[in-house]
């Protein structure tokens, strides 16, 4: 299959807020072209991702040190007559056929992410074979992914055999400009105290800050139709990128409410090599009238400047909205409409290479 990548650039404000935290609960910054960034971690924005798709219906993987008890749950359940000791005693043989180590509480030595697909056909595979065959085991557990699973990929430590290849790549988004933080004092009362008394029961401060935020993504296509079959991909895609767009970490929401949508989405589909467009923003973005118009301005020159190295898209697609001008020339109404250009190119490009096969 020719290799196809889709790149996802979006230009997003956050207002006053502290949406992904570092150790002493300041808000994640970064270092980039000699001033201080606002950042979001990808492990952030890709937990979101996951929330997001489980909220959506979306098939989606658990993450856990557990799998081993919702096998057993999946073998009783699928089984009636099979009592709980038989139900982990098959567990136990399933889990040495993978090489993969449980401890003394039958828990996994780090997070496996698994989908539900895998525990439903391993549970029905122990139940159909009185004697394990190591290789359809791990046959079970490399097939089946679920979309989280295809995207971000998995690594078992115990055997290598098991990793899958995430298709997705998640950066850590930056402010397009330099932040300066920012703290809150606040005091809280006592409902119960006498109204002549004085001080307050709680007092502390908040770090925050508020920024435009270049978020970026790519997705191998190729690499996600290896993990979900060419059926599968196209729509597996649209689901990413949607939730890419539309998803927010939750740090802090309580307090801020910092719950915004993109001011700008740029997706183009390549077939040389994803393409970072970070480099827009390594001469902060200096302005006293707002960020994102001239965020988009810079993104664009350098999406434009890039084409000097790299190949033209075969897709270009820019959402924005529309109090903000874009001087590309392949835009779209809504965010439907973006998903279908998309989709649309991706499932010619899956069928062609179905028909070439």
């Amino acid at each position: 299959m020719t290799n196809v990548y889709v790149d996802l650039n979006v230009l997003q404000t956050v207002p006053s807020s502290n949406i992904n935290r570092d150790d002493t609960g300041a808000p994640k910054t970064a270092l980039y072209g000699g001033v201080s960034r606002s950042r979001v971690s990808s492990q952030s924005w890709k937990h979101a991702i996951r929330s997001s798709f489980k909220d959506s219906g979306v098939n989606t993987g658990t993450r856990t040190k557990d799998a081993a008890q919702m096998l057993a749950d999946k073998l009783m359940a699928l089984d009636a007559s099979m009592d709980e000791k038989t139900a982990w005693a098959k567990v136990d043989a399933v889990f040495k056929a993978a090489s993969i180590k449980l401890d003394k509480n039958n828990e996994t030595g780090a997070l496996l992410l698994v989908s539900p697909g895998q525990i439903e056909k391993l549970a029905q595979y122990v139940i159909d074979h009185d004697e394990l065959d190591k290789k359809e085991v791990k046959k079970v557990l490399k097939s089946d992914n679920s979309l989280d699973l295809a995207l971000f990929g998995r690594m078992v430590a115990d055997n290598p055999e098991l990793n899958v290849e995430g298709s997705a790549q998640v950066a850590h988004a930056i402010s397009t400009h330099e932040v300066v933080p920012e703290f809150d004092y606040y005091t809280a009362l006592d409902d119960l105290q006498p109204d002549d008394a004085t001080g307050a029961a709680m007092l502390g401060t908040v770090e925050f800050n508020s920024a435009t935020l270049y978020r970026y993504a790519n997705l191998n296509v190729n690499e996600l139709v290896h993990n979900l079959g060419s059926q599968d991909a196209v729509a597996g895609a649209a689901d990413f990128i949607k939730a890419f767009i539309l998803s927010m970490p939750t740090g802090k929401q309580n307090s801020f409410a910092n719950k915004t949508l993109p001011s700008y989405v740029m997706v183009t589909i390549r077939t040389d090599t994803p393409v970072n467009l970070v480099s827009a923003f390594e001469d902060a973005v200096n302005s006293t009238n707002g960020y994102v118009q001239a965020s988009i301005e810079k993104l664009e020159e350098e999406y434009k400047a890039t084409l000097g190295f790299v190949a033209d898209p075969s897709l270009t697609v820019v959402l924005a909205n529309k109090k903000y001008q874009s001087k590309l020339d392949d835009q779209v109404d809504d965010l439907s409409n973006l998903l279908s250009k998309v989709t649309d190119a991706l499932t010619k490009v899956v069928q062609d290479e179905n028909t070439n096969d």
